[in-house]
């Protein structure tokens, strides 16, 4: 199959509904010629069933990632699909999760936060470790983040969680640059997806792109940030690395 992932073999976590970014994702990188497998955690008969959605089935690896046996035999897990001897080319990440209590900035506990810190920033680099082994010169690490650089409302210290998976992509770009794998993100828009509807006020937080997205943004379509993540799992940014690339309908650059 031709495309610009051809040939390529991609893990893709996070894979939940088919409004997720992650499966659009996963999609796309079939289309353009990838070998997908995906994690799940948790509702993992519901990540099988989405599995088969896709334009071919991926088979699906349980993983927590804050579950250091899972980490720590995920290598193996994947290998078994692969083969022996055969190499990932590239990871896609996107995992967040933050308890209700994250989201009311002067009232969350350190257990909210460490917990939101540790799902979405965390894991970052714990995947990164527990694939390295797989990894060849040249892949590529993508994850999702939501522009940290400003106070959003009613988002709180999952906005500080994105703030701290900002800077551990930098720090595993510095990193893993000598071995010849970049670390990159893509931050995205808001969508109405499964993840979206545990963060009290997302309707309010979300209104923000009707009116402000110069080149407009719909909140059902998460196509357009799965079409970014594939970018950049391809080798068409070979020096790109450390880099958050904005898929969001320009609202980032908007000023008041």
């Amino acid at each position: 199959m031709s495309g610009i992932l051809a040939g390529k073999r991609i893990l893709v976590t996070g894979v939940l509904t088919e409004s997720s970014i992650a499966f659009q994702a996963a999609k796309v990188a079939q289309n353009e010629g990838a070998e997908v497998i995906l994690t799940g955690f948790g509702r993992l008969s519901l990540v099988e069933r989405i599995a088969k959605r896709l334009p071919k089935p991926a088979p699906v690896i349980e993983l927590d990632v804050t579950n250091q046996e899972h980490l720590d035999g995920l290598a193996d897990k994947v290998r078994e699909h692969l083969g022996e001897g055969v190499a990932l080319d590239g990871i896609v990440h996107s995992i967040a999760f933050g308890p209700q209590g994250a989201f009311t900035f002067l009232d969350a506990t350190w257990e909210d936060v460490s917990t939101a810190v540790q799902v979405s920033a965390y894991s970052y680099k714990s995947l990164a470790m527990a694939l390295l082994p797989l990894m060849r010169e040249g892949g590529s690490i993508v994850g999702l983040t939501f522009d940290a650089q400003i106070a959003w409302p009613k988002y709180d210290w999952m906005g500080v969680a994105k703030a701290a998976l900002e800077g551990t992509n930098r720090y595993l770009a510095r990193d893993f640059g000598p071995k010849g794998i970049r670390c990159n993100l893509v931050s995205a828009g808001p969508i109405k997806s499964m993840a979206a509807k545990s963060i009290p006020g997302f309707e309010e937080l979300a209104d923000v792109w009707n009116h402000r997205a110069p080149i407009g943004w719909d909140l059902a379509d998460p196509e357009p940030a799965g079409r970014g993540v594939v970018g950049l799992l391809s080798d068409f940014f070979p020096r790109t690395t450390g880099e958050i690339v904005h898929v969001d309908g320009g609202v980032h650059m908007m000023g008041a």
